[in-house]
């Protein structure tokens, strides 16, 4: 090695082996995380919010409840609790406790403000597969929205890519806290996503080029060929694995890499899809090939088939007042979510854009309010999680977040009155049982550091 490196020079450095590099390998022959986390929250003090009312996540709101936050993680929420000594004390009374705010789908990051095209970064619109690329290669941590979004209760959320391909890439799940790194905001342990597109935008993308897929009947059968192709790709991988792992392994391909991770139940599937025909056709597909679909994304239509998502156990990621912005979207209510709850589903409110997903809790409960209008009898409690649970069930980390239980992340929110109501704000926003947002604080208001210094930013609030 030492007279490879003294021929190389510097260049030898890269072909040091991966072990050596301490860089650990996947079963498969991939690196086990290349791009690792590096988020660690802060030290924090143990904290108790008396005498507030809790929406805890998992259907109960507790009236003049206690929370208990130790060492970054919920401790204990009920009634008449004992406050340990030495724990600083919120004053929850008049106000409202929640999880902290989950967006399964947002692109901040990867679109984000200012809007200008050198920015535009969600769409990798050249194929109509490109799983190669991953959404993390494209977020700008300093995009101002994520503070607005803190600022709205939101603590995690979802960045994809766009739905300009068949298969878009993959997703990464974020903590929304400040940081100049995708990796200081990357959620430890969540699983990666594949974005997959349904409908309209790939064949009027590439319809539009010349080529397909121009139709729906070639969407289809373009999912259809790249699942063929992955699942060889598995074949060969596993052979070589079988076969005591001699001689070379199948050469690694990016794009083959992600899809082959679905196979496997590594990688959620997030696919965008309106219609319901067409999310009855993906269900097909993928019990053709073997693999389960986590998540229907905007799906106006899931109302229609209800039963069938709730007995594939498919959650639906929706709005309750956009629809009718293209004929796929035409059919679109604001009971979808309720309805899809109704049936024994996973519904989920999101956002989808930079300014919805500041205001989350008003859009559920547009929901909540015509579902109890039309006569589904949502309450709170139940209504809180299709911002909440839902989502990190989405999102496969409801084992961490997502709930108000003992032993989870500390992710909360004291609102100033029901979160439901046009009227309530977001007061505090704990991270990890660390403050990352405070309305009366302004050291928590500060902008990113891409707005300071900018004319006019000392009035961004």
């Amino acid at each position: 090695m030492a007279s490879t490196m003294k021929h190389l020079g510097g260049a030898g450095i890269a072909l040091i082996s991966l072990a050596t590099a301490g860089v650990a390998l996947a079963a498969h022959g991939a690196p086990d995380d290349p791009f690792p986390a590096t988020y660690h929250p802060a030290a924090s003090a143990p904290l108790a919010i008396v005498g507030a009312t809790v929406l805890t996540g998992t259907g109960a709101e507790i009236a003049d409840a206690t929370l208990l936050i130790a060492d970054g993680k919920i401790e204990a929420v009920g009634t008449k609790l004992p406050v340990p000594e030495g724990y600083a004390l919120v004053d929850g009374r008049g106000k409202w406790v929640t999880p902290g705010i989950i967006d399964a789908h947002s692109h901040l990051g990867v679109n984000p403000s200012p809007a200008t095209p050198s920015h535009e970064d969600s769409n990798e619109a050249v194929s109509p597969n490109t799983a190669e690329v991953w959404a993390e290669h494209s977020v700008w941590p300093q995009d101002p929205k994520f503070r607005l979004a803190r600022a709205g209760g939101v603590t995690s959320l979802m960045i994809l890519p766009g739905s300009a391909n068949l298969f878009g890439g993959r997703s990464v799940t974020l903590k929304n806290v400040p940081s100049v790194t995708t990796q200081g905001m990357k959620f430890p342990g969540a699983p990666y996503g594949l974005k997959i597109a349904c409908g309209e935008n790939p064949k009027r993308v590439y319809g539009g080029k010349g080529r397909s897929p121009a139709t729906r009947m070639g969407n289809v059968a373009g999912y259809r060929k790249a699942w063929i192709d992955a699942a060889d790709y598995v074949r060969r991988q596993d052979k070589w694995e079988a076969g005591g792992k001699t001689g070379d392994p199948p050469k690694r391909d990016l794009q083959l890499e992600t899809l082959a991770g679905v196979l496997r139940g590594e990688i959620l599937v997030q696919n965008h899809c309106y219609r319901a025909d067409e999310m009855a056709v993906m269900v097909d597909v993928a019990r053709e090939f073997g693999f389960k679909i986590r998540t229907f994304h905007h799906a106006n239509e899931a109302f229609k088939i209800a039963p069938l998502l709730a007995k594939e156990d498919i959650c639906v990621a929706t709005w309750a007042n956009s629809w009718g912005a293209k004929m796929e979207s035409l059919d679109g209510i604001e009971e979808n979510a309720p309805m899809i709850d109704a049936a024994g589903g996973c519904a989920i409110i999101h956002s989808d854009d930079g300014l919805l997903i500041q205001r989350l809790n008003q859009e559920a409960g547009i929901a909540m309010t015509a579902a109890n209008h039309a006569g589904l009898s949502v309450s709170r409690g139940e209504a809180i999680k299709w911002i909440t649970a839902n989502p990190a069930k989405a999102m496969g980390i409801a084992d961490k977040v997502g709930t108000l239980e003992p032993g989870k992340m500390a992710d909360v929110v004291l609102w100033s009155a029901n979160p439901f109501s046009v009227y309530a704000l977001a007061d505090r926003v704990w991270v990890d049982g660390v403050i990352q947002w405070d309305r009366s604080d302004p050291r928590y208001q500060k902008p990113s550091d891409f707005i300071l210094g900018q004319p006019g930013q000392e009035f961004v609030r």
